[in-house]
This record gives structure tokens, sequence and C-alpha cells, in this order.
């Protein structure tokens, strides 16, 4: 059986975003906040370090190293 949950003192702009995208996703806002923990409890969720440490696995696979001013040159030379 579901249980009720009250939150208290939810701060004008939180409120305001999480009204925002419940529009955009057309939730109500309490089913909107019960996507977002969810999300932010699943199961598979990693912390920060994990993800970290992923991405760092993976970059030394891909056994190319790249060149930072290359990529930076292109990166100005695309936006002028």
């Amino acid at each position: 059986m579901p249980t009720t949950l009250t939150l208290k003192n939810v701060p004008d702009d939180v409120y305001a975003r999480l009204k925002t995208s419940a529009e955009l996703n057309r939730r109500s806002i309490n089913s909107e906040a019960i996507v977002c923990l969810e999300t932010v409890l699943a199961p598979g969720c990693s912390a920060a370090g994990e993800r970290l440490r992923r991405a760092r696995t993976l970059r030394g696979q891909l056994g190319t190293a790249f060149d930072v001013d290359a990529l930076d040159a292109l990166k100005r030379e695309d936006r002028a």
C-alpha cells in the first residue's frame, strides 16, 4: 500500500521547477515528484565517484589520445 508523504518548507523556486516539469510531462505535481524521487533513488543510480571512475575507464578504452588544444581550436573555429 502506498505511503503518504507531506513536504514542508519547499523553496518557491524548487516548487516552480517541479510544477513546470509536471506541466511539460502532463503529470500532476504529485506524480512528477514521485517520478523525480524514483529517478534519483533508483537502484541503478550510481554515486558521482562511481560515474567518474566509469568515465575514466571508458576513456581509457578508446585507445586514442585527445589533443586538448586541438579540440579547443576546433570549438572556437565552429563558433566564429
